[in-house]
């Protein structure tokens, strides 16, 4: 792999983050590292504006852009005008693309920045000064390749050294507080174990282990250990989260009114002695606070999120039709969920939970 040459060092970089809440945080060492290279550099975030709380009280976010709403309000396309002229006004001597989208890469083009660097897919080769080669292409698609290490090929290409999988997030201590009066006030007492289920997963249904599979994993805890059970969904999640408290013997507390600040949820998950859920952003949150955690995977494929972080326990079956990455399942049963057992996840979560306390 060749390593960019620069006449000069950059002064202004404006680096575009993934979209998705567990990209962001698979990029943290991507990030740090970046910060670490171009030490005497302004690097400028763009990202999604929701995810600013994801990446809050860390020491990269003195400056950033969000992108503006993608419809056709005229609102919205004022917006865009104005970002593209402080884009330009910046006049960025790189721009660095985590995400391979077309869009991102039409930007930091149109922004005027000298160097643009990103991978060479989904059509966007001219838009890039500097193409880096995609490491896992095969024949027909890509193979599975950890997404720490993927952004590494663009840390090499930028002459930075393997950045690691040490994912990274930081805590505020309004988000703190707020999570501690929250959990005084629904009656969790500080004495108990303090499990989170976070059930939902933005990527679709097929992702999602069962309502009634949670209650009964949740119940045995509350019953064995005296688990307080926080249930803690995203904005959208509600009615499943409100399904799994339905499903309960037990008692648990249901986050929803309302539900959680990404801020607030790392403020929750640091400081919990065991996180269940599914594939999805909050099981990266646990990694990045070593926290204790169960996850059930169906229909995605494991080796595209490994790192060597440990406390996890992965509770999955081997189907045929798998990994399919596929939002919803086409098959009548969906195997790869329903032959994942409550007793499985039980025996799991007790390991991890009794390793912890």
């Amino acid at each position: 792999m060749q390593t960019l040459q620069f006449q000069y060092e950059p002064r202004r970089i404006l680096l575009v983050l993934p979209t998705w809440v567990g990209d962001v945080v698979m990029a943290s060492p991507f990030i740090d590292g970046l910060f670490q290279r171009f030490d005497n550099a302004e690097i400028t975030l763009l990202m999604n504006r929701h995810l600013y709380p994801l990446l809050e009280g860390s020491p990269w976010v003195e400056r950033c852009e969000f992108w503006p709403r993608r419809n056709k309000t005229p609102e919205a396309k004022q917006q865009r005008r104005e970002q593209l002229a402080r884009l330009r006004a910046q006049q960025f001597d790189l721009a660095v693309m985590l995400p391979n989208s077309l869009r991102s890469a039409w930007l930091c083009f149109r922004a005027g920045a000298k160097r643009r660097v990103g991978f060479n897919r989904d059509g966007r080769r001219l838009l890039l000064t500097d193409p880096v080669a995609v490491p896992n292409r095969i024949k027909g698609g890509y193979e599975p390749l950890p997404l720490c290490d993927y952004y590494a090929v663009l840390a090499g290409a930028l002459g930075m050294p393997h950045p690691g999988d040490a994912l990274t997030l930081y805590l505020t201590d309004e988000a703190d507080a707020a999570v501690e009066q929250r959990l005084a006030s629904e009656g969790v007492r500080p004495e108990q174990p303090l499990v989170v289920l976070c059930p939902g997963a933005n990527f679709g249904a097929s992702k999602c282990w069962f309502p009634e599979r949670f209650a009964a994993v949740a119940d045995q805890l509350v019953r064995r250990h005296d688990a307080a059970v926080v249930i803690s969904p995203g904005p959208g999640e509600e009615p499943l989260a409100e399904a799994i408290v339905a499903a309960m013997s037990e008692r648990s507390f249901l986050l929803t009114a309302p539900c959680l600040t990404l801020g607030e949820l790392k403020s929750l998950l640091a400081d919990a002695d065991l996180l269940l859920g599914n594939d999805t952003g909050p099981r990266h949150f646990g990694r990045a606070f070593d926290t204790p955690r169960v996850t059930v995977f169906g229909p995605t494929e494991q080796r595209w999120t490994d790192t060597s972080h440990g406390h996890e326990t992965i509770v999955k079956v081997d189907v045929p039709c798998g990994p399919c990455h596929k939002k919803v399942c086409p098959l009548e049963e969906q195997v790869c969920m329903t032959r994942v057992t409550v007793d499985a996840v039980v025996e799991a979560c007790e390991r991890e939970l009794l390793a912890a306390l």
